[in-house]
């Protein structure tokens, strides 16, 4: 079947963005609690209110619900991070901007970092998104907007963007275990001591 033909046997449930965004949400959701093999469209149905015959009217499976939710949140962190760029924030807060929205909503952190784990095993579908991902996040660090330092004898600067990607998925898990601490507001000052040279502020 052609993609053409496919989509108008979809018609309108295809150009739903709010229902498909549901349908993706759900299926975090279910991919968190069950791990991705053991996940079924009937439970990733009943956890957006729809039947499983309508699911499939908007996603053909499983693989592109991932790809469709992972390739959502990169377009979603992309535009918010130019957005505070250019809002003239301190080097040292960008990060904690970016990131102040998924700390708010802890089913989403919960489904992001139990999934992040799960995609460390090699076999699992969305193995080379979080690889990809990991490498452009470190050279993003290195060299753009959030740059850091060039190398010094103890640390090169692709150590310290590992350190920072180390700390944020470290507060992820932090943030879980005891949402009342706040541990999103250390991310600051450890760019600022660690990470961002003073004159980038």
């Amino acid at each position: 079947m052609s993609d053409n033909t496919a989509a108008r046997r979809r018609g309108p449930y295809a150009t739903t963005p709010a229902r498909r965004a549901q349908i993706v949400r759900a299926a975090l959701a279910s991919f968190a609690e069950h791990g991705f093999e053991r996940a079924s469209l009937r439970d990733i149905a009943a956890r957006a209110g729809m039947t499983h015959a309508a699911l499939l009217r908007h996603f053909s499976g499983k693989e592109e619900l991932l790809l469709t939710a992972l390739a959502q949140r990169d377009e979603r962190d992309e535009e918010q991070a130019d957005r505070i760029l250019a809002s003239g924030t301190a080097g040292s807060a960008v990060l904690g901007e970016i990131l102040a929205d998924e700390f708010a909503d802890t089913d989403y952190l919960r489904s992001w970092l139990a999934l992040a784990v799960a995609a460390t095993n090699p076999a699992h579908p969305a193995h080379d998104y979080f690889t990809r991902r990991s490498e452009r996040l470190r050279v993003r660090l290195r060299g753009g907007s959030l740059r850091t330092p060039h190398g010094g004898p103890e640390l090169t600067a692709d150590d310290r963007a590992v350190m920072v990607l180390a700390m944020m998925d470290g507060l992820r898990l932090q943030a879980l275990l005891d949402p009342s601490n706040n541990p999103l507001r250390l991310l600051e000052p450890f760019m600022r001591a660690v990470v961002i040279p003073p004159e980038s502020e």
